[in-house]
């Protein structure tokens, strides 16, 4: 049996997104035996950021509007500047990963990504990593902002670039088989 055999996992994502951010914890966890759906505010496909340049397209297989936390196990929050600073200004993304949150489901965020864990309120308190240029914005919303490969605080696991993806997508495997998540607010 596969260590995710059985579980879901949603990519919410936009236009903009860094593009091994999102193709390698979707190949990684497809590869554990888990569903994986991209979930997007836009239908059809959204377009990478590879680098230095727009990158290859990803298709997307459903709206946000008609995504539900209690659908899945897990939501993977890949990132690149643009594609979360657009979610961010997205009410119904933001409720989303609130949702899992909640839920006491696995929040993982790599890179830029944690910015929408300070602006649903999750970073508060929280033992979080980001990429390094967003280090005080971090600690400005209450976290204790660390420099590893990945931290993991209660079932909300984040990272800091593509170099930490093998971390990031085990330690993702590593807490969907935990299973829920007791929280406390901060």
């Amino acid at each position: 049996m596969s260590a995710l055999s059985g579980k879901s996992i949603l990519i919410l994502a936009t236009h903009g997104f860094e593009q091994s951010e999102l193709e390698v914890p979707q190949a990684k966890l497809k590869e554990a035996g888990a569903t994986v759906h991209v979930v997007s505010p836009e239908a059809g496909e959204i377009k990478g950021w590879d680098k230095k340049d727009w990158g290859r397209a990803v298709k997307v297989d459903k709206a946000l509007d008609q995504a539900s936390a209690a659908d899945y196990d897990a939501i993977v929050l890949p990132g690149g500047q643009m594609n979360p600073d657009t979610l961010r200004a997205n009410p119904q993304a933001l409720a989303l990963i609130k949702s899992f949150f909640e839920q006491g489901k696995v929040v993982a965020a790599v890179c830029h990504a944690p910015w929408l864990l300070i602006d649903t309120g999750i970073a508060k308190g929280r033992r979080l990593t980001s990429y390094n240029t967003m280090k005080q914005d971090m600690i400005n919303a209450g976290a204790q902002w660390e420099d590893s490969e990945v931290v993991t605080d209660k079932g909300v696991v984040t990272s800091r670039k593509p170099d930490d993806l093998p971390a990031f997508v085990a330690k993702i495997i590593e807490e969907i088989n935990e299973g829920k998540h007791e929280r406390r607010a901060a």
